[in-house]
């Protein structure tokens, strides 16, 4: 979900967990099938609009108008390709079925309500079954599980794991599954609904309230004002539900997530908890014991429903969950949650969105995660130095205030949530992310994450209907235009990019490949900007340094993120650096990693190392020293 409203929400939500404090880095463990760990590489792809060819791009388009991509388009030949980019995990968005506009009453599908869908596809996140998937993306709506399973399986053939999401805080105002296991209820199926709030009710109600629908704001209607026999002003809910973001209003507002209801945790209205809190201690403790600690208790319904819902996913071949807004949801869920999933499969890969910085380390080391975006650190200050604002000095404070966690705080300069690099409003030419890239891919161990179309400059200026322009609508049915030029009729070659086009994705591809065979990049890391700008004459802000290593690499990487100035400097290498290498007074050849067009040398005089670097504007080099 977008979430420009975010930080307004959190004022009208409860208490989910408590600050964290800095504790060591928890020992990453070493999944059984790698004889050696590596960076990972998540490539996010709304699924819908992946395989769509059709370039009408009409806003508020139906199907029929616009196109829509299938599970079926992701072919050996499409994937073989998203691997070949350098990536390890393709995290499939929008795969649970979600409410939309389209009739599939002929498949025992309800429809519908426009008043409670955002947009004409719907919401990836306003969920309406959890043991099925989106009918959208089926050639045979009938056959859409098996048909998924089928991608699975085909994603898995090509040496790539499988994501889906999964959206706790909320569901669809119309949450109905047709395909429960024997002995799963519906969300609220068991729910009193006389009273606000019960431990084990899954919603929470307001009770002699009817659900309004939002008063409209501006030119704003259902549809695009298209005439519609359920569009009428009413949507029927009584007793009304809270909604998503935690409103509490009958009628929300249309900035609220309307077309959602609020999950309960087992937490009262006024903050309260009705489950045992987790002790302190069992930050420090792992899987096995958190485990272990829930295995006794009475925990609130909504707890064993998520949990159950993981595990059929983990049955049917998925490989790992991203966690819709996590920290709307109590920490001690997650420690319950995720721990049932590692003791299921221990390798799974487990995302979280969380943008409350506090937060961090209870949803890591409490909350188990593996991973948490790190949007509000890393993502905001790199944006803000691609456009020109803030000096490359701030990057290297962000590391050092996460190095506790880094391991463990997800990289990503594009998502379905934020702006396309290559948009007026970000900074209005793909090729600018350049540098940012590298030091989003390099810097620190933990996975990166590309969202498709971002390594073909894809600038998300289509109007969709719901969607904003500038990023790749989630809402509506839309073509994505330097995307389609990459699958080129569902060739999957690129025949349609221009050399542009080509070049970038050549450059990602470079990268990415590089960052997943680096064991340095999963190794030390040190910065040697801050020694540049003291002795370094010319060397600036618009630069950043640093050096990765492990026992058999020993990287130097520079990145000049000035769209017009040009460097000529002896960037130099601490001692203190070279003394951890090991490296005697000596010349040692460089190798440059990404297009290996510089013969470099560091040279190491007394102690100290020096480089002569040449760097255009928007230039990046990753040497790699040759012993």
């Amino acid at each position: 979900m977008y979430r420009s409203s975010f930080l307004a929400v959190l004022m009208t939500v409860f208490l989910i967990g408590c600050v964290g404090t800095p504790e060591k880095k928890e020992k990453e463990k070493k999944r059984p099938q790698m004889t050696q760990k590596r960076k990972q590489v998540v490539y996010q792809v709304f699924t819908r609009l992946f395989g769509n060819t059709n370039t009408t791009n009409k806003p508020w388009g139906t199907i029929e108008e616009n196109g829509i991509g299938k599970f079926a388009d992701f072919d050996d030949k499409a994937l073989s390709e998203i691997k070949a980019l350098g990536v390890t995990h393709i995290w499939y968005t929008g795969v649970p079925h979600h409410a939309v506009i389209n009739d599939y009453t002929k498949y025992g599908i309800s429809n519908d309500d426009p008043d409670v869908v955002k947009g004409r596809a719907g919401s990836p996140y306003a969920v309406k079954d959890y043991y099925n998937v989106n009918p959208d993306l089926a050639v045979d709506p009938n056959n859409r599980l098996e048909e998924f399973r089928a991608l699975v399986e085909r994603t898995h053939g090509q040496g790539l794991k499988v994501l889906i999401d999964i959206v706790p805080n909320h569901v669809a105002r119309n949450y109905q599954g047709l395909t429960n296991p024997d002995g799963v209820d519906d969300f609220g199926a068991n729910d009193d609904t006389s009273v606000e709030y019960a431990r084990d009710n899954n919603f929470y109600y307001i009770p002699g309230a009817e659900f309004r629908v939002p008063e409209w704001q501006g030119e704003y209607r259902p549809l695009g004002g298209e005439a519609h026999t359920l569009v009428d002003g009413k949507f029927v809910e009584v007793p009304a539900k809270w909604t998503g973001n935690g409103s509490r209003a009958s009628r929300p507002h249309q900035n609220d997530w309307y077309e959602t209801v609020k999950v309960n945790y087992g937490v009262q209205p006024n903050g309260s908890k009705d489950f045992e809190e987790l002790p302190e201690s069992y930050a420090q403790m792992d899987h096995k014991a958190h485990y272990e600690f829930w295995k006794d208790k009475e925990l609130p319904d909504s707890w064993y429903k998520f949990r159950d819902i993981a595990l059929y996913w983990l049955d049917f071949g998925v490989d790992g969950f991203r966690f819709d807004m996590a920290e709307m949801v109590p920490v001690e869920f997650w420690s319950f949650m995720n721990t049932s999933i590692k003791m299921k499969n221990p390798d799974a890969f487990l995302l979280a969105e969380v943008y409350n910085p506090s937060l961090y380390r209870d949803y890591i080391h409490k909350g188990k995660m593996d991973y948490l975006y790190d949007k509000v650190e890393l993502y905001d200050s790199i944006k803000h130095i691609m456009q020109g604002h803030g000096w490359t000095d701030h990057i290297h404070v962000v590391q050092n205030g996460l190095k506790d966690i880094e391991h463990h705080m997800l990289h990503f300069l594009e998502n379905h949530d934020e702006q396309r690099i290559a948009s007026p409003d970000f900074v209005g030419k793909a090729e600018i992310g350049k540098p940012a890239m590298v030091v989003s891919a390099t810097i620190g161990t933990s996975p990166t994450m590309v969202y498709f179309g971002q390594e073909v400059g894809e600038d998300g200026s289509e109007d969709a209907g719901f969607g904003k322009p500038t990023r790749t609508s989630i809402f509506d049915y839309i073509g994505v235009p330097a995307h389609q030029r990459w699958v080129n009729g569902k060739k999957f070659d690129g025949g349609q990019l221009s050399e542009e086009e080509k070049n970038l994705r050549d450059f990602y591809k470079r990268l990415l490949n590089f960052t997943i065979k680096s064991s340095a990049l999963i190794g030390e890391y040190q910065e040697i900007h801050f020694y540049n700008k003291d002795n370094t004459p010319t060397y600036d802000h618009r630069v950043l340094s640093y050096v990765r290593w492990s026992d058999d690499e020993k990287l130097i990487v520079i990145s000049n993120f000035d769209r017009e100035k040009s460097y000529d400097f002896e960037l130099k290498i601490p001692g203190d650096v070279i003394s951890k290498w090991g490296l005697a007074d000596n010349s040692y050849p460089l190798e440059e990693e990404l297009y290996g067009e510089q013969q470099k040398k560091l040279s190491i005089v007394e102690g100290q190392g020096k480089v002569s670097v040449q760097l255009e504007p928007l230039q990046s080099f990753i040497f790699r020293i040759e012993q």
